[in-house]
């Protein structure tokens, strides 16, 4: 098998944009799911206490409980508080940044490691220049594609240290502010948080939050969410959906082509877009088991951190574009 030396480069603009305008012109009531959703803070409430709950019951547990509720309940709470913060990135939760913001460095505080703001920076980014080597940071480096390549156990690897590799990325990303108040404050929080757990709990219940964190994005079912997205499984086409049961506990982050092309769209009313527009969606390929995709992963020599788009130039959306809330760019 001849392995793949660098991503797929295409010289076609992203594909939500011209989708986006074909729904709305077709299918114009969409815009009415345009909003916020500040019940979703009620959800954020429920799932840092259940974590923080989850770090005092294992206090005093033997180390195989503790790991074994981080894979099997710690992961799935932290991945949907993940879902939480992107929720607060793109401004669904309340009308004011600022509001969003301190919603997401409320989430961030039981995955231990300040996360929150600098993940706003970069995804915003994601959805402005989608495959623009220098500014997307969920493409791969291609150090570390080459590095990890189709191999069985350097995939493994890759997804047990995947926020490592997510940090080796921010070197190469250009045009993005690696430090301001805001950062500072969500180092502050989250400082302060792991001191006072630490603390009041013990090792073993900070043990358990930073497993919990890795389990929630890495080795684990969940962790094919970042396959699912953007990862060539079937021909080239670019974003994949998932609609599958863990979308009930993942607050409908799978619905991922619905989410690129209606940004603005909060997380309870994703699934009316494939249901309001289903010409448009039926035809695209979907994924329905985060678990098979994980397997298919890291076993399919075929798929390897190279199966991606890229683009060697800024795609539809510019500078002074990217300002604008997304709400702005759908109308």
């Amino acid at each position: 098998m001849i392995k793949k030396t660098d991503f797929i480069y295409s010289s076609e603009c992203e594909p939500h944009h011209a989708r986006t305008k074909a729904i709305l012109k077709q299918n114009p009531d969409i815009r009415k799911l345009i909003g916020k959703n500040p019940a979703t803070m009620i959800a954020i409430i429920a799932l840092v206490t259940f974590q923080l709950v989850l770090a005092y019951l294992v206090t005093d547990q033997s180390w195989w409980i503790i790991v074994a509720t981080a894979y099997f309940l710690g992961a799935f709470a932290d991945h949907s508080l993940f879902v939480m913060i992107h929720e607060s990135t793109h401004q669904l939760i309340f009308k004011h940044r600022s509001a969003n913001r301190l919603a997401g460095i409320f989430a961030n505080i039981p995955q231990v490691f300040p996360s929150s703001v600098s993940f706003e920076r970069y995804h915003l980014k994601h959805h402005s220049f989608q495959g623009v080597y220098e500014l997307d940071g969920d493409l791969p480096n291609r150090w570390e594609a080459r590095l990890i390549n189709n191999y069985f156990i350097g995939k493994v690897i890759w997804l047990l240290l995947y926020p490592f590799f997510q940090l080796f990325r921010i070197s190469r990303l250009k045009e993005i502010k690696a430090f301001d108040k805001w950062i500072a404050l969500n180092w502050a929080v989250q400082l302060i948080s792991c001191v006072a757990i630490y603390m009041l709990l013990g090792p073993k219940a900070l043990s358990f939050l930073v497993l919990s964190f890795f389990f929630s994005v890495g080795l684990h079912p969940l962790g094919a969410r970042w396959i699912q997205e953007h990862y060539l499984t079937h021909g080239e086409q670019e974003t994949y959906s998932y609609y599958g049961v863990l979308n009930t506990i993942a607050f409908n982050v799978g619905y991922h082509n619905e989410h690129h092309d209606f940004p603005s769209v909060p997380w309870n009313k994703l699934p009316q877009i494939k249901s309001q527009a289903p010409s448009f969606y039926n035809s695209l390929y979907y994924h329905t088991s985060w678990t098979k995709l994980f397997f298919r992963f890291l076993f399919d020599k075929e798929i390897s951190l190279f199966s991606r788009i890229a683009r060697s130039n800024r795609g539809k959306v510019s500078l002074a574009d990217e300002s604008k809330p997304d709400m702005e760019l759908v109308k």
